[in-house]
């Protein structure tokens, strides 16, 4: 355990951090998935609710890569990715 006060304060912050990096990286996964499982239904309210969803997608990616959850390359290369294939069922 911390043996003084600034460790412990240490322990608290890491913690904190973790929880909040777990937060974005798996509500990016989730939607990610959810986005993935929408794409394969051919309807075009289907679309909409794609596009809703890769906005959120984007949304999480960007507020990550700004709290440095996330390497602004790996964020640009999922977004690319994801924005190809929404533009691959069109």
């Amino acid at each position: 355990m911390a043996n003084n006060k600034s460790a412990r304060k240490r322990i608290e912050t890491n913690e904190r951090n973790r929880l909040q990096n777990r937060y974005y990286k798996t509500s990016v996964r989730t939607l990610t998935k959810l986005f993935l499982k929408t794409l394969e239904e051919q309807t075009p309210e289907s679309k909409e609710k794609s596009k809703t969803i890769l906005n959120s997608i984007y949304s999480f990616l960007d507020k990550g890569t700004k709290k440095n959850i996330f390497h602004k390359n790996t964020a640009a290369r999922q977004k690319a990715r994801l924005s190809s294939r929404l533009s691959a069922i069109s």
